[in-house]
């Protein structure tokens, strides 16, 4: 059966309410809040309707209505009304952004710290899973004597580095030496290119020092592993226990459990990034995972050219609201595009 527009009004308030209060709506509460000019056995009506439907349901301890996950379903698709940012929550984004970076995974944690602020819920944040990371600068610092830090800069912005054992008689005169023929043979390669060719290559204009090499190589090797696996960061995980729906003890367990477990989390906002950069809001038993059942999660991935900088996640109790989450990252979009450029420059790749 479709909804007339009497019910969606009924539905969409019954909502607004919810959200607002975390209370269950009656009949009266409807009535006496908005002005529908209909009686509260007529609400009443209309309520039945709904809950037989599946829009909204009747928990065992009060006589009023809560939503069901079909009912924020059609809310989020069909009937949430567009919110804005205060000008306050506007200048605490730009604030958070507003700080030197050095690399995108560092831009990548001031977006989900500012995320859980604006929104009170809970931010997740994941690197991609950046498979094939192009070299597009090499240092290999000596640090003490026997001692060396490489560091590894990829075409996407991102900066690893890795601590290596090297004979003490190296000087750091040689070590620029080689630093220079590693940028001459190795960047504009991915790790895969990194082949028994190019390695010989190597040794023969560094020659004789396997034993500097090696370790070197390990190092780059080491660095792009890095690249290439997915970080998460988590903020706000604490807020959750702001909120009604995580008073029961074994719940705020669960929910902290599954915060614990940051490989899952990376590989559950890597499988949402293939959005395109389209939000996904994934309500209750939309959910994958079963500790999230009781949970919805907005995410987005945000991309500037060809470039995906990361995927962003808000989760909340299903109650959420979900305009002000909508807008939060809809604004952080906007921002993060004027970072990156700055960041990446003239290099970034665009289509």
């Amino acid at each position: 059966m479709l909804l007339d527009d009497r019910k969606k009004r009924i539905l969409q308030s019954i909502i607004d309410d919810y959200i607002n209060t975390a209370e269950p709506v009656g009949s009266r509460t409807v009535a006496r809040k908005h002005e529908f000019g209909l009686s509260s056995a007529t609400i009443r009506n209309e309520m039945a309707d709904l809950e037989e439907m599946g829009y909204i349901k009747q928990p065992h301890t009060s006589a009023g209505r809560i939503p069901s996950d079909q009912g924020y379903r059609f809310y989020v698709d069909q009937l949430m009304k567009t919110s804005q940012l205060t000008v306050e929550e506007m200048l605490s984004i730009k604030s958070a952004l507003d700080v030197k970076i050095n690399e995108l995974n560092q831009l990548l944690r001031q977006i989900s710290v500012a995320m859980s602020k604006i929104t009170r819920y809970t931010s997740m944040a994941a690197t991609p899973e950046r498979k094939n990371s192009v070299i597009k600068n090499i240092q290999v610092v000596p640090v003490e004597r026997g001692r060396a830090l490489v560091i590894v800069i990829t075409n996407s912005g991102i900066v690893k580095n890795s601590l290596i054992t090297i004979p003490e008689t190296v000087t750091p005169e040689y070590l620029i030496f080689v630093n220079n023929v590693l940028n001459e043979k190795l960047v504009g390669l991915t790790i895969e290119q990194i082949n028994m060719p190019v390695i010989s290559e190597i040794e023969v204009l560094i020659s004789p020092s396997q034993e500097v090499l090696m370790p070197i190589l390990n190092g780059v090797t080491d660095c792009i592993n890095q690249i290439d696996s997915s970080e998460v960061y988590l903020e706000g995980t604490i807020n959750m226990l702001n909120y009604p729906e995580f008073s029961d003890v074994d719940k705020v367990k669960d929910f902290l459990c599954l915060m614990d477990k940051k490989e899952l989390l990376g590989r559950m906002l890597n499988e949402l990034s293939q959005n395109n950069g389209s939000v996904t809001i994934k309500i209750g038993e939309e959910n994958k995972i079963e500790k999230m059942k009781d949970c919805s999660l907005v995410t987005t991935t945000y991309r500037v050219g060809n470039i995906a900088i990361g995927t962003i996640g808000v989760i909340g109790p299903t109650r959420m609201d979900y305009s002000k989450v909508l807008a939060a990252i809809n604004f952080m979009k906007s921002k993060i595009v004027d970072e990156v450029e700055k960041f990446l420059g003239k290099n970034l790749d665009h289509p």
